[in-house]
């Protein structure tokens, strides 16, 4: 049986301009011999192509070029918007109180959630690099690599294509990195590195003004704040080159760091405690206590909502709120530690968090209740060369049964190897894996699209 597609009628002369009148100026303007493109088209005609999308092709759609986001803008597919996502509300009322963005931006956070919750997926993975790879960090889709070899290299997930690499000093281990639109920041060994995009690179402070045993690092711009053995966080400003501030945050090693939208910093340790400070008092804000006393081992915060969450040395997870300082909830997703948690930045739904035990795993943020558990079958979907990763292979995805004593011993070692990092994008998820050298994306789809 063919499914009946939305139909979408154009709006009347009296109402304000049209995408079908936009096009037809747009097409007055070109020559008789320009090439004909889907510009060229009248605004009725791609209407009636958008309707055979669904919700979430739409929020991408919209983002393409002003003209395809005034054919959005419509008024007839707003219609079609409010009749798809309020078929079930009595009133449409908070509908048309919201901006059409705020509408796409709903809708593709809610694709997201439940193509991680229930959906179809495969796995790609490659070896990224020549003996270990334990980082990664993903921006704007773009994904940079690192920890364990002699270089950086920054990914087209496209084409898993290595687009830039950069070289580590010689003698200098690669700790901890991040990086922005024009630069990549890494703490190797007691000394921070610089990689201009434009390839150059710089390296301070000298050998006599090295710090003592940095374990992690972030960058902020125009500051990178380096946590260390001495339980002190260490500020270097990166265009002076010197370090602006020393903050005394824990009597113990620290272990992770991150950053708040104004600028505090907090941090975890070997001790399980998580301390927040303020850079420009030097004074601690608040000190946050778990019940693991083996260490804290990642933390991610969420600035839309003030909620911090952290991840432990024996397989648990917490929530606090940073308004109120209040535990709201503990979870042990994993007899073993969890080397990392993250999000998608608009997402309020769900967390990513992988671990020593090999299990990709989705966590409600509002609870902490796992919602889904995820690895990698043997079975081989398909393979292929490239020129530049080398062989690329695809295996299916397997979704675990629902049973909190689930004996992961009972599972292949090799359908789960471990997971060092992972970075969260828009219904996929990038890990690292030590043990293997891989670089895995995990890429979902929702069953039930709008």
């Amino acid at each position: 049986m063919i499914k009946p597609q939305p139909t979408f009628t154009a709006a009347t002369n009296n109402t304000p301009p049209t995408p079908a009148t936009a096009s037809t100026d747009q097409i007055n303007k070109r020559g008789s011999n320009t090439p004909t493109t889907i510009l060229s088209l009248d605004g009725d005609i791609i209407c009636t192509i958008f309707a055979f999308l669904n919700m979430f092709d739409l929020v991408r759609c919209s983002l393409v070029c002003k003209f395809w986001n005034a054919i959005l803008e419509s008024r007839s597919l707003r219609e079609y918007y409010e009749k798809k996502l309020l078929k079930n509300c009595s009133s449409s009322s908070e509908f048309t109180k919201k901006s059409l963005r705020v509408i796409l931006r709903e809708v593709g956070m809610e694709q997201h959630r439940l193509s991680l919750k229930c959906g179809v997926f495969h796995v790609d993975h490659w070896k990224g690099h020549s003996t270990m790879v334990s980082q990664c960090r993903m921006k704007m889709g773009t994904l940079v690599t690192g920890v364990g070899d002699k270089v950086i290299r920054v990914w087209s997930l496209d084409r898993y294509k290595c687009v830039e690499e950069y070289t580590i000093p010689d003698t200098l281990p690669l700790v901890d990195f991040d990086f922005d639109e024009s630069k990549i920041v890494g703490l190797i060994g007691s000394r921070l590195c610089i990689w201009r995009r434009n390839g150059k690179r710089s390296v301070f402070p000298s050998l006599e003004g090295k710090f003592i045993k940095g374990s992690c690092m972030r960058y902020f711009d125009p500051e990178a704040m380096v946590g260390c053995d001495d339980g002190a966080v260490r500020v270097f400003d990166m265009y002076s080159r010197r370090c602006s501030q020393i903050i005394r945050m824990h009597s113990e090693p620290i272990t992770c760091l991150c950053l708040s939208e104004d600028q505090l910093i907090l941090s975890g340790s070997t001790s399980g405690n998580i301390t927040i400070s303020d850079p420009s008092s030097v004074q601690k804000v608040a000190r946050l206590r778990s019940s693991d006393f083996r260490g804290i081992k990642t933390l991610c915060l969420k600035p839309s909502s003030q909620l911090l969450f952290a991840g432990s040395a024996v397989g648990y997870t917490y929530c606090w709120d940073m308004r109120t300082r209040k535990l709201l909830w503990n979870t042990r997703v994993s007899p073993n530690v969890v080397h990392s948690i993250q999000h998608m930045q608009n997402d309020k739904s769900t967390l990513a968090v992988g671990g020593i035990d090999g299990i990709l795993r989705f966590v409600n943020q509002h609870d902490g209740n796992i919602v889904s558990s995820c690895i990698v079958e043997n079975k081989l979907l398909s393979t292929y060369q490239s020129r530049h990763s080398g062989s690329i292979q695809r295996r299916k995805g397997k979704r675990l049964p629902d049973d909190t004593y689930l004996n992961i011993d009972d599972i292949p070692t090799n359908s789960r190897p471990s997971i060092t990092c992972l970075a969260v994008g828009m219904k996929k998820i990038v890990t690292t894996h030590n043990t293997t050298r891989d670089i895995r994306l995990w890429k979902f789809k929702d069953n039930d699209t709008l």
